[in-house]
């Protein structure tokens, strides 16, 4: 959530751009002219690369950036509006549809979008792209795919491959798919220098590969191996041979171009067996992958565990995979093309059910963990591991709903329930949670457990009567004697009463947990939600001591743990609590509190409660400035996260009321001004104002 709007997420270049300008000029003259702009072509043949670098160079002419969503991990197209939201950074958890929230978000910003690999999912693209642009006047949309998407007013580019010296021509000159062949060899390569008697077989592997980057950089890739001449001499020997009679080439879809499929048929060849099998395995990923995961989902008596990080290096080396070093550690993407080819070859085999299998068991394993270890010391890291990984949960749980029995389809989507909850993708696990329920009707352990997820999100989504029902389906699905499934129904029942402004039903649902809080020895985060909920009911009842007294066991057990989340949630309303006796200072410290944390876990719903209590602190304490920009950046937030406050009616109330008596006491223009500051502002710079020790001397 917290991103700088203006700069965009397009990211860093690794490698120069060879050539094009040409075409990078038309691009950004077409999307000057038209708010759709298209670039077709084979596989391969850079129509992402010269994408970004369009967008980048068009970037300054949009106020409101230019954001890259690649489309490549998606399968679903139903995802596309949660993938685009994700780009850019906008989170919602209400139960508006996801469409509409991205179409009143981009309906006043000029936004340049890039949608980068449409072409499995032309027919969402499309919808979703012309709902946008009707809703939108100031988007700019530049897709790449190997189709076009057939909407009214699309403009369509064809990309084509890199010029090639012709027939006859044996030097090269300043030609771009030469110059493109030494650069990378270069880079391969220590020390390789293209010397003038290499001229002309290179000309002639160039020509070969008909000028497609991806397969002029798969062959730069092996001339650490081969002189260029025998390189040359390998390619034209295998040339019909895996032009026409590859299986895994065959099977793709669509049909590869075929200079692409012959070199990177030949580029297969080439690899040794280990390598090659390894190629086809990995190809059950999405996005990228760690080690870990190559080690859990392809190791076995072909691929001992031991060798895979040298066989991972080695496909590195030859650019079959791309290396990507990370805070976290190592991990590895592969190019849509090569992936496809790799997903042939592993068909071919008869293994791709065994190893897609195997991904959605690591994955199902994966969340095991990340769930058990949500409540403790490393709940940051299990937040950047799960993000970095969303891409082939994703994957792991449609596979799973494709199965005929749906039991590990509702068991991962259940166990994730910690990452729809505390990672803020609330609306995009209900669609998958809807989806498993659907599927395994049965009673026991995972239907309770997704059913309490699915009820705790529709809670922070403010829709009371799906958490009930939830809480029903719950109680109705549990075993006797299930003390966890009976938390989990009353903790939704609490919320229920939060959002209804039930503060009876709130305090007797919560009763159970805080009469038996820890003594058992477990923590669990239904038992935590329960006691949140008590704290609310007794703040807003008028009991801040007795609100305090709860919420002090909380902070307790949250450090005792060395938990984050909850922890925060608590300091949140413990400001609250401390606002409603007039303790200013205190109010500020906790809502500042809660506000790092927040931030850290890029909680929009979080960060937007916590600025609002941070303006109410500012108007209570006569700083009627300060409190009105604070308003406007809140507003702001919630922008970026759709129902304020989620309707609880105790948070609304308390809104209004800091409004009405900052307008009051600034004047209607002063106030609007002030406001405007703090909506306007970029919002890491709003929340660092936010964070400023202005708590400090304030009247009790």
């Amino acid at each position: 959530m917290a991103g700088r709007w203006q700069a965009g997420n397009l990211p860093a270049e690794l490698t120069s751009l060879i050539g094009r300008r040409e075409e990078l000029s038309q691009v950004r003259r077409a999307c000057r002219r038209s708010r759709l702009v298209t670039l077709t072509g084979v596989g391969g043949v850079g129509k992402s690369r010269l994408a970004l670098r369009s967008a980048a160079e068009l970037r300054p002419e949009f106020g409101g950036g230019a954001w890259l969503v690649d489309l490549s991990p998606l399968d679903d197209g139903t995802l596309l509006p949660h993938t685009i939201a994700e780009a850019l950074k906008l989170t919602d958890q209400t139960t508006r549809p996801m469409i509409e929230v991205l179409a009143e978000h981009l309906s006043d910003r000029d936004v340049l979008l890039v949608l980068d690999t449409c072409e499995h999912l032309v027919g969402a693209c499309a919808s979703t792209v012309e709902t946008l642009l009707a809703a939108a006047p100031g988007l700019r949309v530049l897709a790449t795919g190997r189709r076009p998407l057939a909407v009214p007013g699309e403009l369509v580019l064809v990309v084509d491959p890199l010029p090639v010296p012709p027939e006859g021509v044996t030097t090269a000159g300043a030609n771009d798919a030469v110059a493109l062949l030494a650069e990378r060899a270069a880079e391969n390569v220590p020390g390789f220098e293209l010397g003038d008697h290499d001229e002309a077989a290179v000309i002639r592997l160039c020509r070969r590969l008909e000028g497609i980057p991806l397969a002029i950089e798969l062959a730069a890739a092996r001339l650490g191996e081969l002189p260029v001449e025998q390189l040359a001499d390998r390619l034209d020997d295998r040339f019909a041979t895996l032009g026409d009679d590859s299986e895994a080439g065959r099977e793709a879809d669509p049909p590869w171009h075929r200079a692409l499929r012959t070199s990177v048929g030949w580029s297969h060849e080439l690899c040794e067996p280990a390598e090659r099998l390894l190629w086809a395995r990995v190809s059950v990923f999405a996005g990228d992958f760690d080690v870990e995961a190559v080690r859990q989902v392809c190791a076995d008596e072909r691929l001992p565990e031991p060798d895979l990080g040298l066989l991972l290096d080695a496909l590195a080396d030859e650019s079959i995979l791309t290396w990507l070093p990370t805070g976290a550690g190592e991990r590895y993407r592969m190019l849509d093309t090569l992936r496809e080819y790799g997903a042939g070859w592993l068909r071919s085999l008869g293994e791709e059910e065994v190893f897609r299998r195997r991904h959605r068991d690591h994955y199902l394993s994966l969340a095991g963990r990340g769930a058990a270890g949500w409540l403790g010391p490393g709940q940051t890291a299990w937040y950047d591991r799960m993000i970095g990984e969303h891409d082939n949960l994703r994957t792991a749980l449609e596979f799973a709903q494709n199965e005929d029995d749906g039991r590990k389809a509702l068991e991962l989507a259940g166990t994730l329930a910690f990452f729809w909850y505390g990672c803020g993708h609330a609306k995009e696990g209900r669609h998958y949670l809807a989806q498993a329920l659907a599927l395994d009707s049965r009673p026991g352990p995972a239907r309770v457990q997704a059913l309490w997820a699915d009820g705790l999100l529709a809670a922070t989504q403010g829709d009371a009567d799906a958490a009930e029902a939830r809480a029903d389906e719950c109680e109705a699905a549990m075993e006797d004697g299930d003390a966890y499934a009976a938390m989990c129904v009353k903790a939704l029942r609490s919320s229920v009463g939060v959002i209804r402004g039930d503060l009876l039903q709130a305090m007797a649902e919560s009763e159970h947990a805080f009469i038996t809080r820890w003594t058992d020895g477990e923590v669990t985060l239904a038992g935590l939600v329960a006691l949140l909920c008590r704290a609310h009911a007794h703040t807003v009842g008028g009991q801040a001591e007795e609100a305090i007294s709860v919420l002090d066991d909380v902070r307790a057990v949250c450090d005792q743990r060395g938990e984050q989340s909850m922890r925060s949630h608590g300091d949140l309303l413990r400001g609250q609590a401390e606002l409603s006796r007039g303790r200013l200072d205190a109010a500020v410290a906790y809502g500042q509190a809660a506000l790092r944390t927040k931030q850290r876990l890029h909680d929009s719903f979080g960060i937007g409660l916590t600025v609002d209590l941070l303006a109410s602190a500012a108007g209570a304490a006569g700083r009627a400035e300060r409190a009105a920009r604070l308003l406007g950046l809140a507003r702001r937030v919630w922008s970026t996260h759709g129902q304020a406050q989620a309707n609880v009616p105790a948070w609304v109330a308390a809104r209004r009321e800091c409004e009405r008596r900052a307008r009051e006491t600034l004047g209607d223009d002063a106030y609007c001004m002030a406001f405007r500051t703090g909506y306007d502002s970029d919002i890491d710079a709003g929340l660092a104002y936010a964070l400023q020790p202005q708590g400090e001397g304030l009247p009790t």
